[in-house]
């Protein structure tokens, strides 16, 4: 049996891995009792006795956390956004690369992608590694989310029968152009230029959609880069490359309650919009570490997910 502990089980990410994990035979959970979740020493002792440890915390909280390991045979996969720039933690997107892949096989610390910038790194990474987008363009991507990703708070907010009306539409947010996912997009993409980023947060629950536009060079055309994304996640599992819906229309809920993640090229012959569509939940948090874990073990790396 492999011994799990989440620490911030109560978060949005932590209840969806704890959910998945209930549904294995070959897990037991390290449960505290609740006078003990935020007791500093039973915590360490939890994360200590355990085989993986899944941070779903605060920034800070997961530092402090990580700071804890004393067992060399524990393995952590952190789910906040502390550690995703840091070189001594694996960079949990296994898709990306067979370094990528190998890394998490190996590591004892991964640090699990951030939701939008699941779907920005999907779509820009493989552009710029095969040399098909420069790592010094200026890139604007904007990415439409459920209430879902923003925590107990902003859940609360939607789900109150008292709530304004103000949430009844789709509500840009991240307005100073800093979010705390642009640091890690850049740096796993080997960006050089900020990109503009908007996020959209919408009334229901779960999904994501995250777009990127581009202008397309001379030789370049909807159905080459639609092409080159195919080739490069040849053989993967979650990550599927699909034709333009015939309607005209790209939802951002469609693929809820799975780990997959869907790439659709679109446009005219001059420009294009390249998206990912994926459950911000899924392959955007809580799928993509139970992934993660499952390659770290040696196991099936979609064991347990839908």
């Amino acid at each position: 049996m492999t011994k799990v502990f989440i620490d911030g089980r109560a978060g949005t990410t932590g209840l969806q891995i704890e959910g998945r994990m209930g549904l294995r035979e070959d897990v037991s959970l390290i449960e505290l009792p609740e006078a003990q979740k935020k007791d500093p020493s039973a915590r360490k002792d939890a994360i200590n006795a355990a085989d993986i440890v899944f941070l779903c915390l605060p920034d800070q909280a997961a530092r402090e956390a990580a700071a804890m390991l004393e067992n060399p045979g524990t393995r952590i996969i952190d789910a906040s956004t502390a550690h995703r720039t840091d070189p001594a933690w694996a960079y949990g997107f296994p898709e990306l690369s067979p370094e990528h892949r190998k890394a998490v096989e190996t590591a004892r610390l991964v640090a699990n992608p951030g939701c939008h910038a699941t779907g920005f790194i999907s779509l820009v990474y493989p552009l710029v590694r095969l040399g098909l987008i420069s790592p010094d363009l200026s890139l604007t991507a904007h990415s439409i989310t459920g209430y879902t990703g923003g925590g107990k708070k902003l859940i609360g907010e939607y789900e109150s029968p008292d709530r304004d009306t103000e949430y009844d539409s789709p509500r840009h947010y991240g307005l100073t152009l800093n979010h705390k996912h642009i640091p890690e997009m850049m740096a796993v993409c080997g960006l050089r230029a900020k990109p503009i980023f908007c996020p959209i947060v919408c009334d229901f629950p779960q999904g994501m959609l995250v777009t990127v536009p581009l202008f397309l060079d001379s030789g370049q055309s909807v159905d080459s880069l639609k092409e080159a994304y195919r080739d490069f996640y040849q053989g993967q599992a979650n990550i599927h490359v699909k034709d333009s819906p015939e309607g005209g229309f790209l939802g951002s809920n469609n693929v809820v309650g799975t780990n997959d993640l869907n790439i659709f090229v679109s446009g005219n012959e001059t420009q294009a919009i390249v998206s990912a569509q994926f459950d911000n939940l899924g392959k955007g948090a809580s799928g993509a570490a139970v992934q993660n874990m499952n390659i770290m073990l040696g196991l099936d790396e979609n064991y347990g997910l839908i």
